[in-house]
């Protein structure tokens, strides 16, 4: 039975449950009328009721009507009453045990401005397009609610409740089940790190949730020392898996989850999740500034490697304020490490770093990283939201984009870029009053002393904000030659790479030729994939034989790329 929120036992009773252990009196108000909630010697509250399905109910905790922290139905907002829900009996059509991760090639989605309508409905019908390229991975961004209908997902205050923006329950299920019949997993990103600033009720039915002696950069920390703590996050991960049988979660910015007792958290929600997965593979990602391997070594499949990010975009841009100044001295040397080693920064001195960053990383498997050359942080948290082909030269990003999905690493596109899309990603949501004036002025104040990010920043609660980010369908002249070269790619990864991954990798070697020019060697058990390539000049390059894949010619155009796969 679990311990937070609203649901049914195997017995088909309902009890509705809430933690707030410095309350002196808690009531269950279901339709209005209110029923006392006993308390047991953990803090937690609880009544049994008997509603009907799509009744309403609330908290009442020492006299303040709240929702539920944990309710799985919000329709009237994040300050109205949850909704009781029936118990999940979707009719699943496919039999799905999931995928090996060595196959993982993902395609990042932000539900609300991949489409149109920015519905699950209506991003379900783009499915097939995306497993035709390659893709096998599908990960949404937030689904959680948050205040409004435009927003990320990181401000979310109901991380059990699917969006209503975005469909119903049974909108998400179809999805998923539509994505496993065509072969692609559907991973989840979840925010467990801090609320938002508007709605978080748990601030006001139970304060201890929150460290008081610290603040992540975004609100409230969580204090994991409490069981309670750790029972909810655990809980609402278990939640997502099995209720919508996906096939995993990317955790954002575990670094700040912190503190006694996060150690722990982390380790038991590693094994909490795979249980859940009910005999499918279960694969856990984290986003961990740190550049640490320990989660890595304990259940945890992968992390998002920024470093590539980083070395790709200073190498193409020359960008060199905030995070990209330690890559902006030698990006080229900073891309040969990271094709290496996967993480460039081990914990060694860095020019334009205060302090060393990162500890030794390279015994890990190249499927430890997650590789990107644009991703929502990295494009959204542009004043402008800039894709990376507003800023570079275009042969430039399509070679990177073609040694992303070719490289060893675990590739992934953010929504647009296979398709070669110049919309913005720009940051949006829907706040209203005060609150909705100080995102304005802090947006805009964020980016007034750096002259890189030129230009008025546009409002994000203007609405025209979220149809500028929409991805445009209609471009099929531009989309075409990205979309062949996408395909081009993952056949080539699918074909020659996965099995290398899946034999086990032995060593790597890449060798700096001139300026810009690189000849890397990866060796596995079953083989060596071998990709030449020249970033920006013309460079005098050894040459693959009998290339399998080709983009250009190294050493004789400024940018290309040449790979192959040598049989051991």
């Amino acid at each position: 039975m679990a311990r937070w929120g609203a649901c049914w036992d195997d017995a088909g009773r309902w009890q509705a449950r809430l933690w707030a252990p410095g309350a002196d009196r808690v009531q269950l108000v279901l339709n209005g009328r209110e029923q006392n909630m006993a308390r047991d010697g953990d803090g937690y509250w609880s009544a049994t009721a008997h509603p009907g399905i799509g009744d309403t109910y609330l908290f009442r905790v020492d006299g303040r009507l709240v929702p539920d922290p944990a309710s799985r139905c919000q329709v009237r907002g994040v300050h109205g009453a949850s909704v009781v829900t029936a118990a999940a009996d979707f009719p699943w059509q496919v039999p799905w045990r999931g995928r090996d991760w060595a196959e993982a090639a993902i395609y990042e989605l932000h539900v609300g401005s991949f489409t149109p309508s920015g519905t699950l409905a209506e991003a379900e019908t783009r499915l097939a397009g995306l497993a035709a390229l390659g893709f096998t991975a599908i990960e949404l961004m937030p689904l959680g609610q948050w205040p409004g209908r435009r927003g990320w997902g990181y401000d979310g205050v109901l991380p059990f409740a699917l969006h209503p923006a975005y469909g119903a329950p049974d909108d998400l299920r179809r999805f998923v089940d539509r994505a496993h019949g065509l072969g692609l997993m559907v991973l989840l990103d979840l925010v467990m790190n801090h609320f938002g600033p508007d709605g978080a009720s748990l601030h006001l039915t139970s304060p201890e949730f929150f460290d008081p002696g610290r603040q992540t950069p975004w609100g409230a920390a969580i204090d994991f020392s409490q069981p309670a703590v750790r029972a909810y996050w655990t809980e609402c991960a278990e939640y997502w898996l099995a209720e919508f049988r996906l096939d995993g979660l990317r955790l954002d910015a575990v670094h700040q989850i912190a503190g006694p007792g996060a150690r722990q958290f982390l380790a038991d929600l590693a094994l909490r999740a795979r249980g859940a997965g009910a005999g499918r593979a279960i694969h856990l990602i984290t986003e961990d500034e740190r550049n640490l391997p320990d989660l890595r070594q304990s259940g945890y499949d992968a992390s998002w490697n920024d470093d590539f990010h980083h070395a790709i975009h200073t190498l193409l841009t020359g960008e060199d304020q905030g995070y990209y100044a330690s890559f902006a001295r030698d990006p080229m040397g900073d891309l040969a490490l990271a094709l290496a080693r996967g993480h460039v920064e081990q914990g060694q001195p860095r020019p334009g770093r205060d302090r060393p960053r990162g500890a030794p990383c390279e015994h890990l498997p190249p499927t430890a990283f997650v590789n990107a050359i644009q991703t929502h942080d990295q494009v959204g948290n542009r004043a402008q939201g800039e894709r990376l082909l507003a800023l570079a030269d275009p042969a430039g990003v399509r070679m990177a984009y073609a040694l992303l999905l070719v490289a060893p690493y675990i590739p992934m596109v953010f929504m647009g870029e296979e398709r070669g899309a110049q919309s913005p990603f720009l940051f949006f949501a829907d706040y209203r009053g005060d609150l909705a004036q100080a995102v304005r002025q802090g947006r805009a104040a964020e980016f007034a002393d750096d002259p890189s990010f030129g230009g008025a920043v546009p409002d994000p609660l203007d609405p025209a904000t979220l149809e500028r980010s929409r991805i445009d369908w209609q471009d099929q002249d531009r989309a075409r030659p990205w979309l062949d070269l996408t395909r081009r790619a993952l056949d080539f990864r699918r074909e020659s790479v996965v099995g290398l991954l899946k034999s086990g990798r032995m060593g790597a070697e890449v060798q700096r030729h001139g300026r810009r020019g690189l000849d890397a060697r990866w060796r596995f058990g079953a083989g060596t994939l071998r990709i030449v390539l020249s970033a920006g000049a013309v460079e005098d390059l050894p040459a693959i034989a009998a290339p399998q894949f080709r983009l250009g010619r190294p050493g004789m155009d400024p940018f290309a790329l040449c790979a192959s796969v040598e049989p051991s």
